[in-house]
């Protein structure tokens, strides 16, 4: 059943779901459910979720219900339309003026004033996106039920001024996550220590899929936020808030991401404090802000983040609360008032319905402000999409901090050079920007004009070439973007530009729309400002990553275009998924498919299941026979993907066949595992799960041909007698496996040197192929091979020691390493490629690895490799190892120091794991 056809189900349930004539009287949730929302040891799950809400949609005229898709597990994704009841008979005029003031295009200033008149204000309010965090659904069920009951002149006045759009994130996580809470008949030891991940393939990282949006629930919020509804401010809702608090809420620390309107930072100012206002007016304390934790403006990708890239004010709130109770601990700063903790909060027991409580009067606050100023939200989000439009037309900079760094620096060399302590004259400002560090007159234009250098200027847009390499990625890119309501264009024919001729089928993607800020944002690298509390002392974390550029990470090749351009190009909308263009399939009896293409593996994988005879070239190509069973699969693909199969020959291809795969995973769910098995499905790999208990049961090579360990599989060795890290699983929690449903029991338990490692060394020696990415690279140290950590210093005593984080610090960053694409697990891959680093493992070959069978596949051979983020000491990196191949047996170990398959992102490393699933993959020594 497809999502519309369930929304349509849905809505005439609602309808049918009551008597009319007892519509009139709503169900409360203490009737509904036969407790108060937020009462002690109890959580109600999805499937009475839907029910109340289709309950309350036919009893309530203030309230329609939608679905807006199915979620990973196929389950209706709901969301809640509230409002006056004259407003809902209007509701598609008022989403339409939304839309059109957050487009912005062909409206003036004065027709957007009036329009911003007559519109409503539209906010968002989502719940249950990490399903753990119970309070997020809970408190949507009980927000929603006051706004519908109650008949205050508040309530009365927000439901006149505002369309509320309240959305349910997780369902399938809810129904996970109360579900196991509630099995236990003593409500004493009910946990949250579910077996598997609360989403179906990325558990947590739901909440890191807003730009590449490879997930349903994350599509189909992305449409409903920038496709449909448009909301001026949208908060999302999550657990827990800093210890010896009760709940944090904006504004954010720094650093704000240079390419967001000014307007976003001074509107998450304004709702911040209009929040604040409101808890302490109501008295309720332990609500911060700030510098209390590490949320920032700075990181694209989030539920609430991509919503900046949007125009649109996005909040936060982290709030402490379970249906166990638990308690505030005391913590003495967090008892002194000051400006980031305004109202402190006593110690002690805190219930559940507290935090209810609490969230219902922050949602109350943002209503309230947006209902008092919806002209200003609703012209505001216009003149941020105006402001963008008009800077993509024209020659605009914008300032990125190494860019004023370097200022700074030649300020300073001017000023030794000079030999004085004071700038010369007079200087404007005074304070911190005296003394030396401020210019006026001709000095400050040269310095200006240092920033606003004509090749520093912003792009107007990005032609993204039909003839690269790996276009079929590249159109999953562009897809990507019109997943987040971006405007592209296709040229219909072959066009030229600055010199270089581009071929029909191209793309262009402007900068000049509404909401180019996400366009620059996913083509430009990141800037991240070195971000130290104290110089010389240790980094503060950026809130997730540094860098992300996904043109750069799914190794899209792109041109910048810095002037007007026009051409033969056709506007796609957003709604109008492109498609690769259809390939080619040539005559003959032996086809070949470049390995360059990502997607040539899907092809691969069909024909390997359906019995053709493919084999493959040193250089990558595929060699497929052409035959009854290899026909209709090479045409479909042709026309599917996009893949040209041109005349080949089968001479010097050695025959592949699709390995027996093995993904590690654990009890609790490993997010980089899922995130693989995501990815070995969209390639149409076969694969089966491993646990730990297989691993250590042994006979490996019986099962398996290749296994895979992602980051967090494979501990360290131990040291001194004491225990490395632990490969994980379930969250540290020790369990009574006899207690387990069945399904689960055997996911229980961890590598181990003792049990595990030997396995795995017998399976690599007797022909097998381990694939290790992030920290399960460790077992090039299990397995004695010639290799260290390059990222030493040598100590005093002249023993090597791990670099300090206030000498060497990457987080989540882009970085460019070279690659030796002569090796089986690089063929496909061009001589240079983008790695997603996050402080990973980085390696030094010894002077006998190349004779002791290991071979580099990737390393750094500059001492500025990073392309988009923060890296700081990059310089020690130089001549480090990212990946190798290691000859074990007859079998092979792979070592990936970077995330490889990092979220489904990095489209441009993938050969480094998918090539070890196909074929014959021993390094050419």
């Amino acid at each position: 059943m497809s999502w519309r056809s369930v929304r349509h189900a849905l809505a005439f349930a609602a309808v049918l779901a009551l008597p009319l004539a007892a519509q009139q009287r709503l169900t409360s949730p203490k009737d509904f459910f036969g407790h108060e929302i937020g009462a002690d040891y109890v959580l109600p799950n999805y499937t009475q979720f839907t029910a109340y809400w289709q309950k309350l949609a036919a009893e309530s005229e203030r309230m329609e219900l939608d679905t807006i898709g199915l979620t990973a597990e196929g389950r209706p994704q709901l969301m809640a339309i509230v409002s006056s009841p004259e407003n809902l008979r209007n509701k598609e005029r008022y989403r339409r003026i939304a839309e059109r003031l957050a487009r912005a295009e062909g409206l003036t200033e004065a027709e957007a004033q009036q329009l911003a008149k007559e519109g409503k204000g539209i906010v968002w309010i989502d719940g249950g996106l990490h399903a753990t965090e119970v309070l997020g659904a809970q408190q949507l069920i009980e927000t929603n039920w006051q706004l519908v009951s109650r008949t205050d002149e508040e309530t009365t006045r927000l439901l006149n001024d505002l369309i509320i759009v309240m959305v349910h994130a997780n369902p399938d996580g809810m129904e996970l996550v109360s579900n196991w809470y509630m099995r236990e008949q003593d409500p004493r030891k009910r946990n949250m220590n579910i077996p598997r991940l609360y989403q179906k393939y990325v558990g947590h990282d739901n909440n890191r899929d807003f730009y590449l949006v490879a997930q349903p629930e994350s599509e189909n919020m992305n449409r409903v936020m920038y496709m449909e509804w448009y909301p001026q401010v949208m908060y999302n809702h999550h657990q827990t808030g800093p210890s010896g608090t009760v709940m944090f809420a904006p504004p954010f620390r720094d650093p704000m991401n240079y390419n967001l309107h000014p307007l976003i930072r001074t509107g998450l100012d304004v709702v911040g404090s209009a929040m604040h206002n409101r808890f302490v007016l109501e008295g309720k304390g332990g609500v911060v802000m700030r510098s209390t934790t590490g949320y920032s403006t700075w990181w694209n990708g989030g539920l609430r983040t991509t919503a900046y890239f949007h125009n649109m004010i996005g909040l936060l709130t982290e709030t402490i609360g379970n249906p166990t109770p638990v308690e505030i601990p005391f913590v003495p700063d967090r008892q002194l008032p000051q400006a980031d903790v305004p109202l402190p909060v006593k110690p002690g027991v805190w219930h559940f319905r507290q935090s209810i409580d609490y969230s219902v009067t922050a949602n109350y606050a943002v209503l309230d402000l947006v209902s008092r100023n919806k002209d200003h939200f609703l012209f505001n989000i216009w003149k941020m999409g105006h402001d963008r439009i008009e800077a993509g037309n024209r020659d605009s900079w914008t300032v990125w901090p190494r860019r004023i760094e370097a200022i700074q620096a030649q300020m300073a060399a001017e000023n030794r050079a000079r030999q004085v302590s004071n700038a010369t004259g007079p200087v404007a400002g005074g304070g911190f920007a005296g003394a030396g560090q401020a210019r006026s007159g001709e000095s400050a234009q040269a310095l200006m004009a240092q920033l606003n250098a004509p090749d520093r200027r912003d792009p107007r847009a990005y032609i993204v070439p039909s003839d690269q390499p790996d276009f079929p990625t590249a159109v999953r890119f562009i897809v990507a973007l019109q997943k987040n309501g971006i405007d592209v264009e296709r040229a219909r024919t072959a066009f030229a530009y600055n010199g270089r001729q581009y071929p029909a089928g191209s793309y262009v993607v402007r900068t000049g729309q509404a909401f180019g800020a996400h366009v620059l944002d996913m083509f430009e690298p990141q800037d991240h400002p070195d971000d130290f509390r104290v110089p010389g002392g240790a980094p503060t974390p950026p809130y997730d990553n540094a860098g992300w550029t996904l043109a750069m990470s799914m190794g899209v090749k792109f041109d910048r275009v810095l002037d007007a351009l026009t051409g033969p190009f056709e506007k796609v909308a957003p709604t109008n998924r492109v498609t690769p263009m259809a390939g080619t399939v040539a005559s003959g009896s032996t086809w070949a498919l470049s390995g360059a293409t990502n997607d040539a593996f899907i092809a691969v994988n069909r024909l390997l299941k359906a019995g053709a005879t493919v084999s493959r070239k040193e250089d990558g190509t595929w060699i497929i026979a052409n035959n009854g069973t290899s026909r209709p699969i090479v045409e479909r693909a042709a026309r599917e993907l996009g893949l040209t199969f041109t005349a080949g020959s089968a001479t010097g291809a050695t025959p592949v066949k699709a390995m027996r795969v093995g993904l590690w995973d654990r009890y609790g769910g490993s997010m980089p595992s899922g995130w693989t098995r995501w990815l070995l499905e969209q390639y149409e790999f076969s694969y089966s799960m491993v646990y730990a208990q297989d691993i250590d049961a042994g006979n490996l090579n019986a099962k398996y041909d290749a296994l895979i360990f992602v980051d967090g599989a494979i501990p360290a060795p131990p040291t001194g007698g004491q225990g490395g890290r632990r490969g994980g699983g379930g969250f540290g929690v020790v369990f009574d496996t006899a207690s387990l449903p069945p399904e689960y029991r055997r996911t229980v338990g961890n590598i181990t040197p003792e049990r595990s490692i030997p396995n795995l060394r017998t399976f690599a020696e007797n022909g097998g192929i381990i694939i290790t990415i992030g920290s399960s690279t460790n077992i090039a140290e299990h397995f004695r091979l010639p290799i260290s950590n390059h990222l030493v210093e040598e100590a005093p005593n002249g023993a090597p020691t791990p670099l300090g984080n206030n000498k060497f610090y990457v987080p989540g960053s882009l970085l460019e390493v070279a690659v030796d694409n002569k090796q089986p697990a690089t063929v496909g891959m061009g001589q240079r490629a983008i790695v997603f680093y996050d402080n990973s493992p980085t390696f030094r070959l010894h002077p006998d690895a190349l004779a002791k069978g290991v071979r580099p596949l990737m390393w750094f051979d500059t001492a500025t490799p990073l392309r988009s983020g923060w890296a700081w000491g990059q310089n020690y990196l130089d001549g480090g190892v990212a990946a190798a191949d290691a000859q074990v047996g007859r079998g092979t170990v792979r070592l990936i120091g970077p995330e490889a398959l990092f979220r489904g992102q990095p489209a441009g490393t993938f050969k480094l794991v998918f090539n070890g699933l196909i074929g014959a993959n021993k390094p050419t020594m």
